[in-house]
């Protein structure tokens, strides 16, 4: 009983701690109040907070990943070290430019995918975790969900941003936020890096899929799903280049393969795992 609290207790602290930072960010960047920071820069204390806050996290995550018995891994552990990724890279991209604004949104979604592996605690043995083969398909592809899934968030975000500047609700709030120009930049470099990585996690899961998985490929919906996903993301940076898509037709698009990239995985994961009982 000692044992399973000690292994639950860094999930549900960095929950708590994502929780109040996220309370923090809001109350401070976009809670409309007289008192309100408009436009404050990040302090060293928040920048710190978050830190530890990633420090705590990951050795809940990777004491829970990394067994004894070997590698484990579940849904609810995919959704958490994504997100523990994806604040990790919003926390390393507000030392370049104000991120600040932005971590009301991330930082909620975070606490609750940091207790998920508290909650469903059903995992299941990677039988070869120690293949180079399936080290570098997880890393490419863990690291891909967390820049798209920002992608997505990022693309929301800008949604309502957009929305609130066309019908002129301009709160004080707002100014707390990068602006529009920025913020696009940002989604698109986004978009690139995430492109690449799941570029190389889509190739090797094809070319090696009998070295990684210890079978031969099959055109299953989780193989049609990413390869869908990774051809939307595709048109979306070549129109991008080519002829300048931005706006709701770029957000559209980064929605679309951000469903299609989360069903291909997490959709499929939690039937199984959840719904049907096999894991």
């Amino acid at each position: 009983m000692v044992d399973i609290v000690i292994q639950l207790l860094p999930h549900i602290l960095a929950t708590l701690l994502y929780g109040a930072l996220g309370f923090h960010f809001w109350n401070t960047r976009w809670r409309d109040h007289e008192g309100q920071c408009v436009a404050c820069p990040m302090l060293s204390w928040e920048r710190l907070a978050i830190g530890a806050t990633l420090a705590v996290h990951a050795f809940g995550l990777f004491s829970t990943l990394l067994s004894p018995a070997g590698m484990r891994f579940s849904f609810a552990l995919a959704l958490s070290l994504m997100m523990w990724l994806a604040v990790l890279i919003y926390w390393l991209e507000s030392f370049m430019a104000r991120m600040e604004g932005m971590q009301p949104m991330v930082l909620p979604v975070a606490a609750v995918c940091a207790l998920l592996p508290a909650i469903f605690r059903h995992d299941h043995l990677i039988a070869l975790a120690e293949a180079t083969g399936f080290q570098f398909h997880f890393l490419t592809a863990m690291l891909a969900y967390s820049l798209l899934t920002l992608a997505a968030l990022h693309a929301i975000f800008m949604g309502f941003t957009e929305n609130a500047l066309h019908r002129r609700l301009v709160r004080r709030s707002l100014a707390s936020l990068p602006s529009l120009m920025a913020m696009e930049s940002l989604l698109f470099r986004m978009l690139m890096l995430g492109f690449i990585l799941l570029t190389l996690a889509v190739g090797s899961g094809l070319l090696f899929s009998e070295a990684i998985f210890g079978k031969p490929l099959s055109f299953d919906h989780k193989v049609v799903f990413a390869i869908a996903s990774w051809c939307i993301f595709a048109t979306l940076l070549f129109g991008r280049h080519a002829w300048g898509w931005r706006g709701k037709r770029a957000l559209r698009m980064t929605l679309a393969g951000f469903g299609l990239l989360i069903l291909a995985y997490f959709g499929s994961r939690f039937v199984v795992e959840i719904i049907l009982g096999r894991f």
